[in-house]
Protein backbone atom coordinates (compact mmCIF):
# COMPACT_ATOMS: atom_id res chain seq x y z
CA UNK A 1 0.00 0.00 0.00
CA UNK A 2 1.51 3.36 -1.06
CA UNK A 3 2.01 6.14 1.45
CA UNK A 4 -0.26 9.21 1.18
CA UNK A 5 1.41 12.32 -0.26
CA UNK A 6 2.71 14.60 2.50
CA UNK A 7 2.58 17.79 0.43
CA UNK A 8 5.05 20.69 0.51
CA UNK A 9 7.24 20.89 3.60
CA UNK A 10 10.63 22.13 4.78
CA UNK A 11 13.63 19.81 4.95
CA UNK A 12 17.12 20.40 6.37
CA UNK A 13 20.03 18.41 4.97
CA UNK A 14 22.82 17.85 7.49
CA UNK A 15 25.51 18.87 5.02
CA UNK A 16 23.80 22.02 3.67
CA UNK A 17 23.13 25.30 5.53
CA UNK A 18 19.90 26.23 3.69
CA UNK A 19 16.43 24.82 4.20
CA UNK A 20 14.90 23.04 1.22
CA UNK A 21 11.30 22.59 0.10
CA UNK A 22 10.22 19.03 -0.54
CA UNK A 23 7.00 18.55 -2.48
CA UNK A 24 5.44 15.40 -3.83
CA UNK A 25 6.35 14.80 -7.46
CA UNK A 26 8.79 17.73 -7.60
CA UNK A 27 12.57 18.00 -7.14
CA UNK A 28 13.89 19.49 -3.90
CA UNK A 29 14.05 23.29 -4.10
CA UNK A 30 16.37 25.48 -2.00
CA UNK A 31 14.72 28.32 -0.09
CA UNK A 32 18.04 30.16 0.06
CA UNK A 33 17.39 30.70 3.78
CA UNK A 34 19.33 29.41 6.77
CA UNK A 35 16.70 30.76 9.17
CA UNK A 36 13.64 28.55 9.58
CA UNK A 37 11.44 31.59 10.08
CA UNK A 38 12.49 33.06 6.74
CA UNK A 39 12.28 29.65 5.06
CA UNK A 40 8.67 29.30 6.23
CA UNK A 41 7.80 32.49 4.33
CA UNK A 42 9.32 31.03 1.14
CA UNK A 43 7.41 27.79 1.74
CA UNK A 44 4.17 29.73 2.17
CA UNK A 45 4.76 31.55 -1.12
CA UNK A 46 5.51 28.22 -2.83
CA UNK A 47 2.29 26.70 -1.53
CA UNK A 48 0.26 29.77 -2.41
CA UNK A 49 1.39 29.96 -6.01
CA UNK A 50 1.40 26.22 -6.70
CA UNK A 51 -1.53 25.27 -8.83
CA UNK A 52 -3.36 28.55 -8.38
CA UNK A 53 -6.07 28.91 -11.00
CA UNK A 54 -9.15 30.95 -11.72
CA UNK A 55 -11.61 28.50 -10.12
CA UNK A 56 -12.87 28.94 -6.58
CA UNK A 57 -11.43 26.32 -4.26
CA UNK A 58 -13.30 24.35 -1.63
CA UNK A 59 -11.96 25.04 1.89
CA UNK A 60 -10.74 21.43 2.05
CA UNK A 61 -8.52 22.00 -0.99
CA UNK A 62 -6.62 25.13 0.05
CA UNK A 63 -4.31 25.87 2.97
CA UNK A 64 -4.32 28.81 5.33
CA UNK A 65 -0.84 29.70 4.05
CA UNK A 66 -2.22 30.17 0.55
CA UNK A 67 -4.97 32.41 1.88
CA UNK A 68 -2.52 34.50 3.93
CA UNK A 69 -0.12 34.95 1.02
CA UNK A 70 -2.94 36.05 -1.28
CA UNK A 71 -3.98 38.59 1.35
CA UNK A 72 -0.40 39.82 1.80
CA UNK A 73 0.26 40.14 -1.93
CA UNK A 74 -3.03 41.68 -3.01
CA UNK A 75 -4.53 43.56 -0.07
CA UNK A 76 -1.74 44.52 2.35
CA UNK A 77 -0.01 46.98 -0.03
CA UNK A 78 -3.22 49.05 -0.20
CA UNK A 79 -3.66 49.63 3.55
CA UNK A 80 -2.28 52.50 5.62
CA UNK A 81 0.00 50.26 7.72
CA UNK A 82 0.91 47.02 5.89
CA UNK A 83 3.56 46.23 8.51
CA UNK A 84 0.84 45.28 10.98
CA UNK A 85 -0.48 42.66 8.57
CA UNK A 86 3.06 41.40 8.02
CA UNK A 87 3.70 41.00 11.75
CA UNK A 88 0.47 39.05 12.18
CA UNK A 89 1.18 36.77 9.23
CA UNK A 90 4.69 36.05 10.55
CA UNK A 91 3.10 34.92 13.82
CA UNK A 92 0.36 32.86 12.12
CA UNK A 93 2.42 30.91 9.58
CA UNK A 94 4.32 28.51 11.88
CA UNK A 95 1.02 27.05 13.14
CA UNK A 96 -1.36 27.54 10.20
CA UNK A 97 0.89 27.02 7.15
CA UNK A 98 -0.25 23.52 6.20
CA UNK A 99 -3.67 23.59 7.88
CA UNK A 100 -6.49 23.25 5.35
CA UNK A 101 -9.09 25.98 5.51
CA UNK A 102 -11.77 23.45 6.36
CA UNK A 103 -9.97 22.80 9.65
CA UNK A 104 -10.40 26.40 10.84
CA UNK A 105 -12.64 25.62 13.80
CA UNK A 106 -13.06 26.78 17.35
CA UNK A 107 -10.88 23.90 18.57
CA UNK A 108 -8.06 24.71 16.15
CA UNK A 109 -8.17 28.39 17.08
CA UNK A 110 -8.00 27.53 20.77
CA UNK A 111 -5.01 25.24 20.13
CA UNK A 112 -3.31 28.14 18.33
CA UNK A 113 -3.98 30.37 21.34
CA UNK A 114 -2.46 27.79 23.68
CA UNK A 115 0.55 27.18 21.42
CA UNK A 116 1.20 30.87 20.88
CA UNK A 117 1.12 31.66 24.59
CA UNK A 118 0.45 35.38 24.15
CA UNK A 119 -2.14 37.73 25.64
CA UNK A 120 -5.77 37.57 24.54
CA UNK A 121 -5.39 40.96 22.85
CA UNK A 122 -2.44 39.76 20.76
CA UNK A 123 -4.22 36.54 19.79
CA UNK A 124 -7.33 38.50 18.79
CA UNK A 125 -5.30 40.74 16.50
CA UNK A 126 -3.51 37.80 14.87
CA UNK A 127 -6.61 35.66 14.39
CA UNK A 128 -8.45 38.76 13.22
CA UNK A 129 -5.90 39.00 10.40
CA UNK A 130 -6.58 35.36 9.51
CA UNK A 131 -10.32 36.07 9.41
CA UNK A 132 -9.76 39.17 7.28
CA UNK A 133 -7.63 37.12 4.86
CA UNK A 134 -10.32 34.44 4.62
CA UNK A 135 -13.03 37.03 4.03
CA UNK A 136 -10.92 38.72 1.35
CA UNK A 137 -10.27 35.43 -0.45
CA UNK A 138 -13.99 34.62 -0.40
CA UNK A 139 -14.96 38.08 -1.59
CA UNK A 140 -12.44 37.87 -4.45
CA UNK A 141 -13.62 34.43 -5.51
CA UNK A 142 -10.63 32.35 -4.45
CA UNK A 143 -12.72 30.13 -2.15
CA UNK A 144 -16.33 28.96 -2.21
CA UNK A 145 -17.05 29.68 1.45
CA UNK A 146 -15.47 31.50 4.39
CA UNK A 147 -15.01 29.61 7.68
CA UNK A 148 -15.48 31.64 10.85
CA UNK A 149 -12.40 32.17 13.04
CA UNK A 150 -13.06 31.86 16.76
CA UNK A 151 -11.51 34.73 18.73
CA UNK A 152 -10.74 34.75 22.47
CA UNK A 153 -12.94 37.06 24.57
CA UNK A 154 -12.16 40.74 24.14
CA UNK A 155 -10.09 41.96 27.11
CA UNK A 156 -11.33 44.81 29.23
CA UNK A 157 -9.98 48.20 28.09
CA UNK A 158 -6.85 49.25 29.97
CA UNK A 159 -7.10 52.26 32.24
CA UNK A 160 -3.51 52.53 33.41
CA UNK A 161 -2.50 56.18 33.69
CA UNK A 162 0.23 58.21 35.36
CA UNK A 163 -0.03 60.82 38.05
CA UNK A 164 1.75 64.10 37.35
CA UNK A 165 4.56 63.05 39.68
CA UNK A 166 4.98 59.72 37.87
CA UNK A 167 4.97 61.43 34.47
CA UNK A 168 7.65 63.85 35.70
CA UNK A 169 9.82 60.95 36.90
CA UNK A 170 9.47 59.19 33.55
CA UNK A 171 10.32 62.36 31.65
CA UNK A 172 13.36 63.02 33.82
CA UNK A 173 14.59 59.43 33.40
CA UNK A 174 14.35 59.82 29.63
CA UNK A 175 16.07 63.22 29.57
CA UNK A 176 19.03 62.23 31.73
CA UNK A 177 19.59 58.97 29.81
CA UNK A 178 22.75 58.83 27.72
CA UNK A 179 20.95 57.94 24.49
CA UNK A 180 17.29 58.68 25.24
CA UNK A 181 16.77 62.44 24.95
CA UNK A 182 14.67 61.71 21.85
CA UNK A 183 12.35 59.74 24.15
CA UNK A 184 11.84 62.85 26.29
CA UNK A 185 10.52 64.64 23.20
CA UNK A 186 8.17 61.73 22.50
CA UNK A 187 6.85 61.79 26.07
CA UNK A 188 6.18 65.54 25.97
CA UNK A 189 4.22 65.27 22.70
CA UNK A 190 2.26 62.24 23.92
CA UNK A 191 1.38 63.83 27.28
CA UNK A 192 0.23 67.13 25.76
CA UNK A 193 -1.62 65.74 22.73
CA UNK A 194 -2.57 62.13 23.54
CA UNK A 195 -1.43 61.14 20.04
CA UNK A 196 -0.67 57.49 19.30
CA UNK A 197 2.94 56.31 19.17
CA UNK A 198 3.12 55.55 15.44
CA UNK A 199 1.62 58.91 14.52
CA UNK A 200 4.07 60.84 16.75
CA UNK A 201 7.07 59.06 15.26
CA UNK A 202 5.97 60.07 11.75
CA UNK A 203 5.45 63.76 12.50
CA UNK A 204 7.72 66.52 11.23
CA UNK A 205 7.84 70.31 11.06
CA UNK A 206 6.82 70.54 7.41
CA UNK A 207 4.20 68.72 5.28
CA UNK A 208 5.58 65.32 4.26
CA UNK A 209 4.48 62.04 2.69
CA UNK A 210 5.23 59.89 5.74
CA UNK A 211 2.90 61.31 8.36
CA UNK A 212 1.61 64.41 10.08
CA UNK A 213 3.28 67.71 10.92
CA UNK A 214 3.26 70.65 13.32
CA UNK A 215 2.15 73.91 11.73
CA UNK A 216 3.87 76.25 14.20
CA UNK A 217 2.62 79.41 12.48
CA UNK A 218 -1.05 78.48 12.86
CA UNK A 219 -0.34 76.46 16.04
CA UNK A 220 -2.14 73.40 14.71
CA UNK A 221 -1.04 69.77 14.81
CA UNK A 222 -1.94 67.63 11.79
CA UNK A 223 -1.72 64.00 12.84
CA UNK A 224 -1.59 62.60 9.30
CA UNK A 225 -0.42 63.70 5.87
CA UNK A 226 -2.89 64.64 3.16
CA UNK A 227 -2.03 61.52 1.18
CA UNK A 228 -2.58 59.06 4.03
CA UNK A 229 -5.71 56.94 4.07
CA UNK A 230 -8.31 57.47 6.76
CA UNK A 231 -8.48 54.46 9.08
CA UNK A 232 -10.45 53.57 12.20
CA UNK A 233 -7.49 55.01 14.19
CA UNK A 234 -8.69 58.58 13.94
CA UNK A 235 -5.99 61.20 13.48
CA UNK A 236 -7.77 64.54 13.31
CA UNK A 237 -6.04 67.96 13.59
CA UNK A 238 -5.89 69.70 16.97
CA UNK A 239 -4.52 72.97 18.40
CA UNK A 240 -1.06 72.78 19.98
CA UNK A 241 -0.94 73.55 23.75
CA UNK A 242 1.15 76.58 24.68
CA UNK A 243 3.68 74.61 26.76
CA UNK A 244 4.36 72.12 23.97
CA UNK A 245 4.47 74.86 21.35
CA UNK A 246 7.48 76.49 23.00
CA UNK A 247 9.36 73.17 22.96
CA UNK A 248 8.49 72.53 19.32
CA UNK A 249 9.69 75.98 18.24
CA UNK A 250 12.98 75.45 20.04
CA UNK A 251 13.51 72.02 18.42
CA UNK A 252 12.79 73.41 14.97
CA UNK A 253 15.14 76.37 15.54
CA UNK A 254 17.86 73.81 16.36
CA UNK A 255 17.52 72.39 12.85
CA UNK A 256 15.26 69.43 13.58
CA UNK A 257 13.23 68.14 10.64
CA UNK A 258 11.30 65.51 12.59
CA UNK A 259 9.62 65.92 15.95
CA UNK A 260 11.42 62.88 17.40
CA UNK A 261 14.98 62.59 16.06
CA UNK A 262 18.15 60.75 17.03
CA UNK A 263 21.40 62.13 15.60
CA UNK A 264 19.47 63.93 12.86
CA UNK A 265 17.43 60.93 11.71
CA UNK A 266 13.76 60.15 12.31
CA UNK A 267 13.24 57.63 15.12
CA UNK A 268 11.23 54.59 14.07
CA UNK A 269 10.90 52.80 17.40
CA UNK A 270 11.17 53.94 21.02
CA UNK A 271 10.13 50.70 22.77
CA UNK A 272 13.51 49.73 24.27
CA UNK A 273 14.29 53.28 25.38
CA UNK A 274 10.84 53.53 26.93
CA UNK A 275 11.29 50.28 28.88
CA UNK A 276 14.63 51.52 30.25
CA UNK A 277 13.11 54.85 31.32
CA UNK A 278 10.10 53.16 32.94
CA UNK A 279 12.40 50.80 34.85
CA UNK A 280 14.64 53.66 35.96
CA UNK A 281 11.61 55.57 37.27
CA UNK A 282 10.16 52.50 39.10
CA UNK A 283 7.00 52.35 36.96
CA UNK A 284 5.45 48.95 36.24
CA UNK A 285 2.97 48.03 33.53
CA UNK A 286 3.64 51.26 31.63
CA UNK A 287 3.78 51.37 27.82
CA UNK A 288 3.91 54.23 25.30
CA UNK A 289 0.12 53.92 24.96
CA UNK A 290 -0.20 54.64 28.69
CA UNK A 291 0.64 58.26 27.85
CA UNK A 292 -2.52 58.57 25.74
CA UNK A 293 -4.57 57.20 28.65
CA UNK A 294 -2.80 59.68 30.92
CA UNK A 295 -3.54 62.70 28.75
CA UNK A 296 -7.23 61.81 28.42
CA UNK A 297 -7.54 61.05 32.14
CA UNK A 298 -6.03 64.41 33.11
CA UNK A 299 -8.44 66.20 30.76
CA UNK A 300 -11.39 64.30 32.22
CA UNK A 301 -10.27 65.08 35.79
CA UNK A 302 -10.12 68.76 34.84
CA UNK A 303 -13.83 68.70 33.95
CA UNK A 304 -13.52 69.02 30.15
CA UNK A 305 -16.75 67.81 28.44
CA UNK A 306 -16.47 64.32 26.95
CA UNK A 307 -17.41 65.49 23.44
CA UNK A 308 -14.59 68.04 23.46
CA UNK A 309 -12.10 65.47 24.80
CA UNK A 310 -13.16 63.08 22.04
CA UNK A 311 -12.49 65.72 19.40
CA UNK A 312 -9.15 66.88 20.75
CA UNK A 313 -7.71 63.42 21.39
CA UNK A 314 -9.11 61.96 18.17
CA UNK A 315 -11.05 59.24 20.02
CA UNK A 316 -14.72 58.34 19.80
CA UNK A 317 -16.99 59.80 22.48
CA UNK A 318 -18.29 56.28 23.11
CA UNK A 319 -14.79 55.18 24.12
CA UNK A 320 -14.29 58.27 26.28
CA UNK A 321 -17.51 57.57 28.19
CA UNK A 322 -16.86 53.84 28.47
CA UNK A 323 -13.25 53.97 29.65
CA UNK A 324 -12.68 57.37 31.27
CA UNK A 325 -16.03 58.72 32.53
CA UNK A 326 -15.37 57.67 36.14
CA UNK A 327 -12.48 60.16 36.31
CA UNK A 328 -14.79 63.14 35.78
CA UNK A 329 -15.55 65.39 38.78
CA UNK A 330 -18.96 64.58 40.17
CA UNK A 331 -19.12 61.19 38.42
CA UNK A 332 -22.67 59.86 38.97
CA UNK A 333 -23.12 62.49 41.67
CA UNK A 334 -26.83 62.95 40.90
CA UNK A 335 -27.48 59.22 41.25
CA UNK A 336 -25.50 59.19 44.49
CA UNK A 337 -27.53 62.08 45.94
CA UNK A 338 -30.78 60.42 44.89
CA UNK A 339 -29.81 57.24 46.70
CA UNK A 340 -28.75 59.20 49.76
CA UNK A 341 -32.11 61.01 49.87
CA UNK A 342 -33.95 57.73 49.50
CA UNK A 343 -32.14 56.18 52.44
CA UNK A 344 -33.30 58.83 54.91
Amino acid sequence: MSRPARGARLHKFTHRPQFYIRDTGQPDKSTGCTSRREAEKVLAAHIATKGRNSHSAEPAHITCAEILVIYAEEHAPSVANPERIGYAIDALLPFWSEVKLSFVTGGTCRRYEKTRGKSAGTIRRELGTLQAAINYAHREGYITSAPVVTLPPKPEPKDKWLTRDEAARLLWAAWRGHKSKHLAKFILIAIYTGTRKDAILRMGFEPNTIGGWFDLDREIMFRKSEGERVTNKRRTPAPIPRQLLSHLKRWKSQGCIWAVEYEGARVGNINRAFIRAATASDLEGVTPHTLKHTAITWAMQSGVPSWEIAGYFSTSEETINKVYAHHAPGFMESAKRAMERGSK
